[in-house]
């Protein structure tokens, strides 16, 4: 996918192993430690890693953006709902604020609900995540194993009423809690 940019030209893309090392920069970089960075090799050594769900922005050649969708369950009283934690995203901080994070969310939505996921969960900035089409978990009666702010903790449903029956407790591989 070819993103317009006055500024340059930017393309998203399926990660492949030449970026990893790429990815792992641009993650300690965007966030002054490298807890994502380690999140992320771990995540893709799972079996569940889902390779078309983990994106990279370039900017020619070098990698400047990613995004990770990796999948989760909702444990409710009767069942397990499937979902898709959004985790990490982070953009290389000399190209934060040029649309790069926004564009890298979008086509990961787009790409989860063509391979057939129903929702996504994301805990993150307030003022960042709604303008995605992102709503209060809290909303679906959704919680977290962990204290976070109700007003930083998102669901989004990429099908209609996906969520409806899915009040419950988000069951996060041990890799999130690892990291």
């Amino acid at each position: 996918m070819l993103v317009p940019n006055v500024e340059m030209k930017i393309t998203i893309e399926v990660e492949t192993e030449d970026d990893y090392k790429q990815v792992t920069r641009l993650h300690t970089l965007a966030f002054n430690g490298d807890r994502e960075a380690k999140l992320v090799e771990k995540l893709r050594k799972t079996p569940a890693y889902i390779p078309e769900l983990s994106l990279v922005a370039r900017s020619g050649k070098a990698v400047i953006g990613h995004v990770l969708f990796y999948p989760i369950k909702i444990k409710t009283n009767r069942k397990k709902c499937s979902s898709l934690a959004l985790a990490p995203v982070s953009v290389i901080p000399r190209f934060q604020n040029k649309k790069v994070g926004g564009t890298l969310i979008r086509e990961g939505l787009r790409k989860a609900q063509k391979l057939g996921f129903k929702s996504v969960i994301v805990v993150g900035h307030p003022n960042y995540y709604p303008r995605f089409g992102f709503e209060k978990a809290s909303k679906y009666g959704i919680r977290a194993t962990f204290d976070v702010p109700d007003n930083a903790f998102f669901a989004i449903e990429l099908e209609k009423n996906a969520l409806k029956n899915c009040s419950g407790t988000i069951e996060y591989p041990d890799e999130y809690a690892e990291a």
